[in-house]
């Protein structure tokens, strides 16, 4: 019931009616009195009751709901076609490709995805640079009127601070072409269109001609090996973080048995365009050594580079430098044990104490306003109020969270759980982006 009392407040915030509101005047002062953020945090709250529990089969992928996890059913393999039927009002996000809706009711939702390469050359403007900036899907509803919102999600990063929220559009391709529309706002993760109209959809940063910006953009690093008698194999691809991309380069590898291994995206967001050297610790040849960090729909050949390790007897690091500055931007290590375990058995579901030990450098670059993380943690007991204070002394944002995620940490993994619980509340977006990460 409290639920339920939560969704009413919500749209009646952003002045949906409701059979309770009788005068058009009441509804117009209560949403005067409560602000953008307000409305945040009411959403945030009714997604506490989702459960980030991805699942790690593409077929058999989960929306999260208000109430527990809703069935995406397959309609059409060939075409990868989806349709999940959201029961009830409230916010739905599916964690396996960044998509999300907000429902005033009922309804059923029909997903495809599309190819970028195959509509934009058609409607490009030669006097505007256009940046692909995530997937593009083919959307369709019933009833329409249900679907408040819908959140496409991009990966471009904000936090450089490079980038102009104006230069996102989102673009509709329908019979008279592209049509473009600005978004009602634009959050790290995803940008929201509003009362929307349905079809083929994804987002589009525009820059004016002649303007040289360095991009910033979330990516992804992706690392299979291929078990041979006399050799071991590897491919290292470097794209964007797009949910569609890691699920056409898994396909493609699995076509030739190649095995993922489980590794950490980059630390900082990376250039859009710019080159980065591979290169490993035992002088192995790469083949090529440079990867241009840029986008390649889904359905082109994503650039890797690939090297062999013979019978892989010793560790292997792995590094990725910027080749303008020469600055690391991400590494592994590959043990022989890592391939051994990979050819037996697939890895298990990480319990929420482990997700927070595997993601510890992320969650210190990426998590955001602390008060509500805190405050969880205060009422739970796992941080006492001299400790609390501790944390909100810190002067900068990262000091914060570094000095919060290691005084956690130190009181063992029931505390754990307890922040993850507090920070999937809080900031579930983030915890759906580093999840996809390990995919």
């Amino acid at each position: 019931h409290q639920l339920i009392l939560d969704f009413l407040k919500y749209f009646s915030n952003m002045g949906i009616s409701t059979s309770s509101m009788s005068e058009d005047q009441e509804s117009s002062e209560e949403q005067d009195s409560v602000d953008h953020s307000e409305e945040h945090q009411i959403v945030s709250c009714c997604a506490a009751k989702l459960h980030f529990e991805v699942k790690r089969d593409y077929k058999n992928t989960q929306f999260l709901g208000p109430e527990g996890n809703v069935d995406v059913e397959l309609t059409d393999e060939n075409t990868n076609r989806y349709s999940v039927r959201f029961p009830a009002a409230g916010w739905y996000l599916w964690s396996a490709t960044g998509l999300g809706f907000v429902v005033r009711a009922a309804a059923t939702v029909r997903i495809a995805f599309g190819s970028w390469s195959q509509h934009l050359a058609l409607d490009l403007q030669h006097h505007e640079q256009w940046l692909v900036a995530g997937p593009l899907f083919d959307i369709t509803a019933e009833p329409e009127e249900a679907v408040d919102e819908i959140h496409l999600p991009h990966f471009i990063s904000l936090q450089a601070g490079d980038v102009d929220i104006s230069w996102f559009l989102v673009a509709h391709f329908k019979d008279e072409g592209m049509v473009l529309e600005h978004p009602a706002r634009v959050e790290p993760f995803y940008a929201v269109l509003e009362n929307p109209s349905f079809s083929l959809m994804g987002i589009l940063l525009r820059i004016a001609s002649g303007t040289r910006l360095s991009i910033s953009i979330t990516s992804s690093t992706l690392m299979y090996y291929h078990s041979h008698p006399e050799d071991i194999k590897f491919h290292l691809y470097l794209v964007p973080s797009d949910a569609l991309i890691r699920k056409a380069i898994d396909d493609e590898e699995n076509r030739f048995c190649g095995v993922r291994l489980q590794t950490s995206p980059p630390m900082e967001p990376l250039n859009f365009g710019a080159y980065y050297i591979v290169s490993n610790s035992a002088h192995l040849e790469i083949i090529p050594r440079e990867l241009k960090l840029s986008y390649r729909s889904p359905g082109e050949i994503q650039p890797f580079s690939k090297f062999y390790a013979g019978q892989m007897k010793e560790p292997i690091q792995v590094e990725i430098t910027d080749k303008r500055h020469g600055t690391l931007v991400w590494k592994t290590v590959v043990k022989p044990v890592d391939i051994q375990l990979g050819a037996t058995s697939a890895p298990p579901a990480s319990s929420g104490a482990a997700f927070v030990k595997e993601n510890v450098r992320q969650l210190q670059a990426r998590m955001g306003d602390l008060q509500g993380v805190l405050d969880d943690l205060q009422d739970s007991e796992v941080l006492t109020e001299n400790e609390k204070e501790l944390v909100e002394q810190a002067k900068t944002r990262q000091s914060k969270n570094e000095a919060l995620l290691s005084m956690v940490e130190k009181k063992g993994d029931p505390a754990l759980e307890v922040l993850y619980r507090s920070v999937s509340k809080r900031d579930p977006y983030l915890v759906s982006y580093l999840r996809q990460q390990t995919l």
